[in-house]
């Protein structure tokens, strides 16, 4: 069976063929996709539950305030303390022809009159 006919055309009945298996497995492959996907989410997931089961948690609340109150403090100590002035300093700058919009403009053509 050649698919690659020069002188004849191919039948309906091959193109729908073709088509068909095309697109199954197209869908065949994508099922296939989503589960590998699921089976990562599902293993990594598990492997993360089990690690997290082994550290018991037992913080109270007066330390957990402690050490919110403790960051609160260290990310504010962190800022630069900032004047409520503004300055504008005005610079001159020497021409550029590298920011220039007339240089990337296309000149107009010259028109040819008849008189």
């Amino acid at each position: 069976m050649t698919l690659f006919v020069i002188d004849n055309a191919l039948p309906w009945s091959q193109i729908l063929l073709i088509a068909l298996i095309g697109i199954s497995i197209v869908f065949v492959v994508l099922l296939l996709l989503v589960y590998v996907m699921r089976l990562f989410g599902f293993v990594f997931t598990r492997e993360h539950k089990a690690n997290n089961a082994k550290v018991p948690v037992a913080i109270s609340d007066e330390e957990v305030v402690a050490i919110v109150t403790a960051l609160k403090l260290y990310k504010a100590a962190l800022h630069d303390q900032e004047s409520d002035m503004l300055t504008i300093n005005r610079m001159t700058r020497m021409y550029s022809p590298w920011n220039s919009k007339i240089h990337g403009l296309t000149p107009c053509p010259e028109r040819i009159r008849r008189k």
